[in-house]
């Protein structure tokens, strides 16, 4: 699927994986592991093929073909790593590009990405259990357990878990961009 996506864009482009390797910083094996789907890129390098290909990181999700209906099982979703693959959301969405939903179980003292990062959507999270620290521009919201914040993500932005236990988050995310 992603993929699949990545080598149609690279091909469309007439780029070698050689080329891509050097534009976006990630080695040829890597970028070879991801398209034979042997390998998941984190959420870093997922910015970075979609900054070379000037496009938001769902269009290397999109898929032409999604259907108007989809059902989404555990065993069957697509996974995205943070930074240091210390944990991933799984897609609950299928790629139309208009809704990304994501979920993710974040454990104790582990944060979404190293700083605020910036994306011009609209972005809302809500806690299923634990607690989650969300850092807004300067400012910091502390959500429970059943609690949501909704926000413009033009503001810089992460979710970080300062808590001793697990976080679980559904994260939605619209219209979806890197």
């Amino acid at each position: 699927m992603l993929g699949d996506r990545l080598k149609a864009l690279r091909l469309e482009r007439g780029m070698t994986l050689k080329q891509l390797a050097e534009l976006s910083g990630l080695s040829v094996g890597m970028l070879s592991q991801i398209e034979n789907g042997t390998a998941d890129p984190s959420l870093v390098s997922l910015r970075k093929l979609a900054g070379v290909f000037e496009a938001a990181i769902s269009s290397l999700f999109t898929d032409p073909d999604a259907p108007l209906v989809h059902v989404s099982s555990p065993d069957q979703r697509p996974t995205l790593g943070t930074t240091g693959g210390e944990f991933f959301y799984e897609r609950l969405t299928p790629g139309r590009g208009d809704l990304e939903m994501l979920t993710a179980t974040i454990p104790p003292g582990l944060a979404s990405s190293p700083k605020l990062h910036a994306h011009p959507s609209t972005e809302c999270a809500f806690v299923i259990s634990g607690e989650l620290l969300v850092e807004i521009g300067d400012t910091e919201y502390t959500l429970g357990a059943g609690q949501s914040i909704t926000f413009d993500s033009r503001q810089g932005h992460r979710y970080v878990n300062a808590s001793d236990s697990e976080t679980s988050i559904v994260i939605a995310v619209t219209p979806p961009t890197p």
